[in-house]
């Protein structure tokens, strides 16, 4: 379980998982562009004061990655995820151009959008339970 992390005015903790498929859903993500958008994810969630807490692609169909992130309070989730998918397709395609090559002839490697769900913490009834039971 993740510990609640001070913050400026605050402290806890807001675990996301995030869905990124590729465009076109083409089968682009091998062990080692996983590795190395771990690698870019991790660096890029600390420069927004969140964290990347797993990053997984499914290696089967490679198509898209999740990725767990507890994302910090000063930034939207929105805009986090627009940072990781700007900066991780400029760098893989400069970095796997030719594997890419067959698959892309534009300057793209994310489809538009992404998955995300909150994650964490107690689950929806038991909130609502304690909620309710608050004064009694």
């Amino acid at each position: 379980m993740v510990k609640p992390k001070p913050h400026n005015h605050s402290f806890g903790y807001n675990a996301v998982h995030i869905v990124f498929v590729t465009k076109y859903r083409h089968p682009v993500i091998t062990k080692a562009v996983e590795f190395r958008l771990k690698e870019m994810f991790t660096k890029l969630c600390k420069t927004q004061d969140s964290e990347l807490l797993e990053c997984k692609a499914d290696l089967g169909s490679r198509d898209h990655i999740h990725l767990l992130v507890d994302l910090a309070p000063r930034i939207s989730l929105g805009k986090l995820c627009n940072i990781l998918k700007t900066i991780s397709s400029r760098e893989i395609r400069k970095e796997f151009a030719t594997e890419l090559k067959p698959y892309y002839w534009k300057p793209v490697f994310w489809k538009q959008g992404y998955g995300y769900t909150s994650a964490g913490g107690a689950a929806i009834d038991v909130l609502i339970k304690y909620i309710e039971n608050q004064g009694n």
